[in-house]
């Protein structure tokens, strides 16, 4: 690892850190907390997915949505409106409504074949933003003379590695350039992730396998036409499931290439020091069991 122990990491004078974990459990409100400090450069995987790779396709979906109005289209076809996502660290609905649900389309569903192509389309653009990482390191610290970096990754990086694979081309890119951090629930944080889902059930990306298992298996259960199926019933009937695949994905992440926080310690952090102490002590203990 990049800091073997708490001494190299306290005594360091560049601070680089991964975060991984579901999405829910402090990731971005610990990238944010960083930032906020004056101290660290924040690269948010998902923001560079929706602006850098899929901002053109984002952007040509809006726009085909806005052809089927006779007034928007005339519009268009003049130049006299202009269509952009507004993606923000905080706000990444313009890239999830993209990717959308399979299903229905009277309920706004897509054709599954339309689906799975835009999950390919957002693999291999999670897959470009990722190896970014390393240059954008050097980027903060030469434009804006930031010496110490956090990556907020998305929830789906354990679903474009293989964590077993020690000559992974994305991992191995980062394992020394940054250090790995899981964030990790609980079984109540899981059921909660699984509550606030199931009120309000939004477009994710999974592994392709996985989708299409899941798909084949939700078909034959309850006895629908893919064109029949409600959108969100499925990615709701989907997402326990995804949570239980990635689970072993991100503790071998961490087993094989960083180390594991754990999400209630997350939650405690207030400042910069708060996360220097704790991944400290995380180093320290992992020092101690080796």
């Amino acid at each position: 690892m990049l800091y073997p122990t708490a001494d190299a990491w306290l005594s360091a004078r560049s601070r680089r850190l991964m975060l991984f974990g579901m999405s829910g459990l402090g990731k971005t409100h610990v990238s944010n907390l960083l930032r906020a400090s004056g101290d660290w450069f924040h690269y948010s995987v998902d923001y560079r997915i929706g602006t850098r790779y899929m901002g053109e396709h984002i952007a040509d979906n809006f726009k085909r949505e806005a052809m089927k109005v006779p007034l928007l289209r005339e519009l268009l076809l003049s130049d006299s409106v202009y269509i952009q996502s507004n993606i923000t660290f905080d706000n990444l609905a313009p890239l999830s409504t993209y990717l959308g649900k399979p299903g229905d389309p009277a309920k706004g569903g897509l054709p599954f074949e339309e689906y799975m192509r835009r999950q390919e389309q957002h693999r291999q653009a999670e897959i470009s933003a990722m190896l970014d990482t390393v240059p954008f390191i050097e980027r903060a610290k030469q434009l804006y003379g930031y010496d110490h970096f956090v990556c907020d990754t998305s929830g789906s990086i354990c679903e474009i590695v293989d964590p077993e694979d020690p000559a992974d081309p994305v991992l191995s890119a980062l394992s020394d350039k940054l250090l790995m951090v899981w964030i990790e629930g609980t079984d109540a944080h899981t059921e909660e992730l699984i509550r606030r889902f199931d009120r309000a059930p939004k477009p994710m990306c999974y592994q392709i396998e996985f989708l299409e298992e899941a798909w084949a298996e939700y078909l034959a259960e309850t006895g629908l036409a893919p064109d029949e199926v409600d959108p969100d019933a499925f990615v709701r009937w989907a997402y326990a499931r995804a949570l239980a695949h990635r689970q072993p994905r991100y503790r071998a992440m961490a087993g094989n290439w960083g180390l594991t926080l754990q999400a209630e310690d997350i939650a405690r952090v207030k400042t910069d020091d708060d996360m220097i102490a704790l991944v400290a002590h995380a180093l320290e203990a992992r020092s101690q069991s080796a």
